[in-house]
């Protein structure tokens, strides 16, 4: 074998020699590379070392061969991060998207049900049955202030039926039909309220004036309102139940008295009608059509000895009476 190019192209080298130095090298490879793949630490054969010489020779060539290969890694995972969160981005944009109207339904409908279980949590003493209704309609003007609601004849409201909210006193129904009523508001010029002051027991009238406050007249009693007090129906006429919440007192600029609707705190578009007519519904019929004081309208019948001692007492006071003597007293006769 001869190198033909070059200066050293009259050396010749044996074949068979260069083999045997590749054998060697290949050998000597071959046993480095078991040295650094034993598992065994080989302290007791000679190997710790060697071993421990070929790693702390190898350990920095690693490490700088491998720092490119992680920087490729770690930008390739930079790079795909970044397009996966564009599109990540993208996908979340289209389910918020979507579910927004989602969203606007449950809000609307908490709210809802929130304004049904403080209706439904009203209670009245003594207890008055109720229709919950909704207000589908409204008729304002400067002197009108009327909604219809849809409950009517036909779930039992009657002209007359107060219509309360979950903070008190709305108005009252005018007028009615099979499925709808109409219902005058307490600020309506024509609303006339018997109400009293619930610290002095006052009456007086709450009228309506197309205001937002309507007033109180005619009341009773000289003092007998002072700025907030809490105002209730009265129940006199029997058009209403005692006791139901309209307002607190206040000053007008005006210098009369005015109530701050207890109603005014929220809208007025889910009511209860109280299905009240008259205080007669609010009694037992049992216990008014009882016969009063029946263990006392008649008196035990008289045994044997009473009656004959009432016998014996009368022939004695017509024996003196008969004699001209001054008839005995019950209980001589008796003794």
């Amino acid at each position: 074998m001869a190198f033909r190019d070059g200066p050293f192209d009259q050396l010749k080298v044996p074949l068979a020699w260069t083999a045997a130095v590749a054998v060697v090298v290949a050998l000597i490879a071959s046993v480095l590379m078991i040295l650094a793949d034993r598992r065994n630490d080989g302290g007791a054969h000679g190997y710790g070392p060697v071993r421990a010489g070929f790693d702390a020779v190898l350990a920095p060539v690693n490490g700088i061969l491998a720092a490119p290969v992680r920087w490729m890694g770690s930008a390739s995972d930079y790079v795909g991060g970044y397009f996966n969160a564009v599109e990540e981005n993208r996908r979340l944009r289209r389910q918020v998207a979507e579910l927004q109207p989602w969203r606007d339904q449950a809000i609307a409908l908490k709210n809802v049900n929130a304004r049904y279980e403080a209706m439904l949590g009203l209670r009245t003493e003594p207890p008055v049955a109720m229709a919950t209704a909704r207000s589908v309609s409204e008729s304002r003007g400067p002197f009108n202030h009327a909604r219809l609601l849809d409950a009517g004849s036909s779930r039992g409201v009657r002209i007359g039926n107060p219509v309360i909210n979950e903070h008190g006193l709305v108005g009252r129904i005018v007028g009615t039909t099979g499925g709808i009523s109409r219902m005058l508001l307490v600020t309506d010029v024509a609303s006339r309220v018997p109400v009293l002051i619930d610290r002095t027991d006052a009456r007086a009238i709450l009228t309506g004036d197309g205001s937002g406050n309507p007033r109180l007249e005619f009341v009773r009693g000289v003092g007998a309102i002072q700025p907030g007090d809490r105002v209730l129906t009265s129940g006199d006429g029997g058009g209403m139940p005692r006791g139901v919440p309209i307002g607190v007192t206040a000053r007008g600029i005006d210098g009369s008295w005015r109530v701050k609707l207890f109603s005014d705190r929220g809208a007025i578009d889910y009511v209860r009608v109280m299905l009240f007519e008259d205080f007669g519904q609010l009694a037992d019929p049992e216990a008014l059509n009882a016969p009063p004081l029946a263990g006392l309208s008649t008196a035990p019948a008289p045994d044997a000895a009473q009656s004959a001692a009432i016998g014996d007492a009368a022939a004695r006071r017509a024996r003196q009476s008969a004699a001209g003597a001054p008839p005995a007293t019950t209980t001589e006769a008796m003794e």
